[in-house]
């Protein structure tokens, strides 16, 4: 293992969450390492949840032979598309477990650029999100062909995921259709969203789920980030992209990621567009914050 985020107490045992990750160059070596990990696993009778794409999860399944049946396997092309939802996903795993080992391939080949940027980022943040949760113990497996040395982003992981959160997404590109909305133009910028979206073929059911994201993200603007914001669309590998851009700012690094209180204020609308979008980043600083929200054509 390259790096265990658990810190030691006075008698030496191990104490907090356990975020290990180690890089792998081929199939021999990825069922190597992780095998190991779920073998100790299953020594301290943990629950065993294996978060991979589907051609790793063939390979360790095999590899484990009849201890296989004790792991539950789940496909991350699935679950994890949107990597903000896997910070949900582990909590209800560990808060139906209690002692729980994950092996999770959140950086997999094949993911796009921006799915990329917001796996790193939820790496950065799982020591947040879990830093109370002693019997959650995460191993992370890196493909040598990501290019990703997660020792040296692991290392300080949060610092890195603040500095993340905090700088602006790339620019919106000169080819986007630009839309200044306030409280009175929510109606006609879902109706303008939904003729981009039904004119590049996505599905009536998918308009929907965009739509309320899109509603929701845009009402944040204006209840929180100054009374308007800007929106800005266009097509991007095979996407459509809305970006919701205001000069609000957000402090908690784990919006979106968290279950809102039903009577709180703030979260529901991130929280919303994570679940209903293919992908959703959000970045949030000084003046201000930016929604991007994806949404695939087929």
């Amino acid at each position: 293992m390259l790096k265990d985020s658990a810190t030691d107490s006075l008698d030496g045992a191990p104490t907090g969450f356990h975020h290990d990750a180690f890089v792998y160059f081929d199939d021999e070596e990825f069922v190597r390492l992780s095998a190991p990990f779920v073998h100790d696993g299953l020594a301290t009778d943990a629950a065993i949840v294996a978060v991979l794409p589907p051609d790793r999860i063939a390979m360790l399944r095999e590899a484990l032979g009849e201890s296989a049946v004790r792991v539950r396997f789940i496909d991350m092309t699935a679950v994890g598309r949107n990597p903000a939802r896997l910070i949900p996903f582990w909590r209800d795993l560990v808060e139906q477990s209690g002692r729980l080992y994950g092996l999770s391939e959140s950086v997999y080949p094949g993911r796009t650029a921006a799915e990329y940027d917001e796996s790193l980022l939820h790496e950065g943040l799982l020591d947040l999100a879990f830093a109370d949760d002693p019997a959650f113990r995460l191993c992370c497996p890196f493909a040598a062909t990501t290019g990703i040395d997660p020792t040296a982003h692991h290392s300080g992981a949060e610092a890195l995921a603040e500095k993340t959160f905090r700088t602006p997404l790339n620019d919106v590109p000169d080819r986007a259709e630009r839309w200044e909305f306030g409280l009175a133009d929510l109606g006609d910028v879902r109706k303008w969203v939904n003729g981009q979206a039904s004119s590049h073929g996505v599905s009536r059911d998918r308009m929907d789920d965009l739509g309320l994201a899109l509603h929701e993200i845009c009402t944040n603007s204006i209840r929180f980030g100054g009374g308007r914001g800007a929106l800005s669309v266009w097509i991007e590998n095979g996407s459509l992209i809305c970006d919701v851009a205001d000069h609000g700012r957000i402090d908690n690094l784990l919006v979106g990621r968290v279950m809102p209180p039903l009577d709180g204020l703030g979260g529901r609308g991130v929280w919303l567009a994570n679940q209903l979008c293919d992908l959703a980043q959000l970045r949030s600083g000084d003046g201000f914050t930016q929604v991007r929200l994806s949404t695939r054509l087929r």
